[in-house]
């Protein structure tokens, strides 16, 4: 009697513990339960059913947006339903096919894949992430960590909207940084879903070569305020035996040519004729003006010779 008392305690406790862990699977296999957003294809979810461990387990979405459970016959769609309609779907598929009566279903996110968001351009580091929970253009550059020195003065937003036609078209929204960033304009700072593409042009250049103290590229940030005069400021003006007038190469419109605009330089120095604007990738060239400099290295050369005759000692140069 004593041993039959023991058998009957021993079956209780284990069928406790069964229960225990019955119990405990929908959380062991709902793993990160991420916010609740219209579930899309290649989003990993996690499928509890209460009392039911052989349904319960984690299930990719397919590419076509389905899912499939085991023990029930038909797939079912889970592209674009929230979590708790696809609890529905899945309570009634399993009702409908008299695997279950009345079935207990928890649906949660445990990851995300059908909402990137692409950062690319000038931004210190590329990224590319998942839209999970609330998103703005502002969190997706944080995640880049930031815009460069080189960063342009717009941001582009790509979004695909569906077409009158059918299909998908790009739609690219061009957001201001300095009212974004600088201003603080809320109404710039646009709700992200997934499925973005960010993109920060650099800014625009001025070449600058020839007979200049600090020849290089310089950024064009104000289009309207760039002109030959801030440029030659920016390259530490000109060096000596410069050239009176220099030349503006600039793209021809729709063409791969370039064409040569003479200005006159030195007038523009000594304000006798007006500042010429410049643009975004032109070259600002400054010849050498080769007579003047050697009509100066041969002055030079004679007062040197004078000199040397004058004190009794003769040096040939050549």
């Amino acid at each position: 009697m004593k041993g039959f008392i023991l058998l009957v305690l021993w079956a209780l406790t284990s069928a406790g513990q069964t229960t225990a862990v019955r119990g405990n699977l929908p959380i062991e296999v709902g793993g990160a339960n991420l916010p609740a957003q219209k579930i899309g294809p290649n989003d990993l979810i996690a499928v509890s059913v209460y009392d039911a461990p052989e349904l319960t387990r984690t299930i990719r979405v397919s590419a076509d947006g389905m899912i499939r459970l085991p023990m029930v016959r038909q797939r079912l769609k889970a592209d674009g339903l929230m979590p708790a309609e696809l609890e529905t779907a899945i309570a009634g598929s399993l009702r409908e096919e008299q695997i279950l009566v009345e079935p207990i279903v928890t649906v949660t996110m445990v990851e995300y894949h059908s909402r990137p968001i692409n950062v690319a351009g000038a931004v210190r580091k590329p990224i590319t992430f998942q839209a999970v929970g609330p998103t703005t253009l502002l969190d997706a550059i944080a995640k880049a960590e930031g815009l460069t020195p080189d960063a342009g003065p717009e941001i582009l937003v790509s979004r695909a909207q569906p077409a009158d036609a059918g299909g998908q078209a790009t739609l690219t929204q061009r957001i201001l940084v300095g009212g974004l960033i600088d201003e603080a304009d809320p109404e710039l700072n646009v709700r992200l879903f997934g499925g973005e593409q960010i993109r920060v042009p650099e800014v625009g250049k001025v070449f600058v070569a020839g007979n200049v103290r600090h020849p290089g590229a310089f950024p064009v940030h104000d289009a309207a305020g760039t002109s030959v005069l801030k440029i030659l400021a920016l390259s530490e003006g000109l060096m000596p035996f410069s050239a009176k007038v220099g030349y503006i190469y600039r793209r021809e419109a729709g063409g791969n040519g370039k064409n040569e605009i003479p200005i006159e330089i030195q007038k523009i120095m000594d304000r006798k004729a007006a500042d010429v604007p410049l643009q975004a990738n032109d070259i600002l060239y400054i010849p050498d003006n080769k007579g003047r400099r050697l009509t100066v290295t041969t002055l030079e050369r004679l007062a040197g010779f004078g000199s040397s005759t004058a004190s009794g000692i003769l040096i040939w140069r050549r």
